[in-house]
């Protein structure tokens, strides 16, 4: 075989990325994503059906999440779908207490089985996020992929006493969502600030992290972890 030809591995696609991971966590994403693989021949669960688009896209994103949470948070993933970003965070950050949330039945039973399949000590719920916020709370909700800011202010915005913040990866049409939120008021009391940006693999874009607290949170969650 040429090199050309070679079968990809999860390791030479996180090489290629400059991402080292502990061999273990290594070992159980590559399970992760098999899992996930082999539910997407049955639901259409993720289109990174190849181990550079996985770590180009979801693991990079989880990563980028994983710098700003603080060690221990209680963090809910809204609107996992296969699992990103909560299920590589639960791999990579074991310090995190982590839920997951899924509106969609068949996604969320196939997520859950994918997560008794792993042994991780995660909760999948079957519920939109809001309609968990009535009885738990949670330090960050993280988002990647669900809906404009404009819809997720709006779902959110009676339920600020529950969680803290949020942390949310947009792309290059983020500022046009911020102006749209503007406009609308939704951002009034709150604090919006880009926490980081970093290249939209495959374009000359970026994608970039944001987070949303209440004004006088800011001082609090400014700082990413060291």
């Amino acid at each position: 075989m040429t090199p050309d030809t070679l079968p990809d591995t999860l390791s030479a696609a996180l090489a290629r990325h400059s991402i080292e991971l502990p061999s273990p966590q290594v070992e159980l994403l590559d399970r992760y994503v098999r899992l996930l693989w082999q539910w997407n021949e049955r639901l259409n669960l993720t289109r990174h059906t190849d181990y550079e688009k996985f770590v180009a896209r979801d693991v990079v994103d989880s990563l980028v999440f994983a710098q700003f949470l603080e060690p221990g948070e209680t963090v809910l993933d809204v609107g996992t779908g296969g699992g990103v970003p909560g299920v590589v965070l639960a791999i990579v950050r074991e310090d995190l207490r982590l839920e997951l949330c899924e509106s969609v039945g068949k996604k969320a039973r196939a997520v859950a089985d994918i997560v008794a399949g792993l042994a991780l000590p995660l909760a999948v719920h079957h519920a939109r996020a809001e309609n968990l916020l009535g009885a738990r709370r949670y330090d960050t909700l993280i988002v990647r992929a669900v809906a404009r800011l404009r819809k997720l202010l709006e779902w959110f915005a009676p339920h600020w006493g529950q969680f803290g913040r949020l942390l949310i990866i947009k792309g290059p049409g983020w500022v046009e969502e911020r102006g749209e939120a503007r406009h609308l008021g939704l951002l009034h009391g709150l604090a919006l600030r880009k926490l980081t940006s970093y290249p939209l693999p495959g374009t000359q874009s970026s994608s970039v992290l944001l987070q949303v607290c209440p004004e006088q949170h800011l001082s609090r969650t400014e700082r990413p972890r060291g």
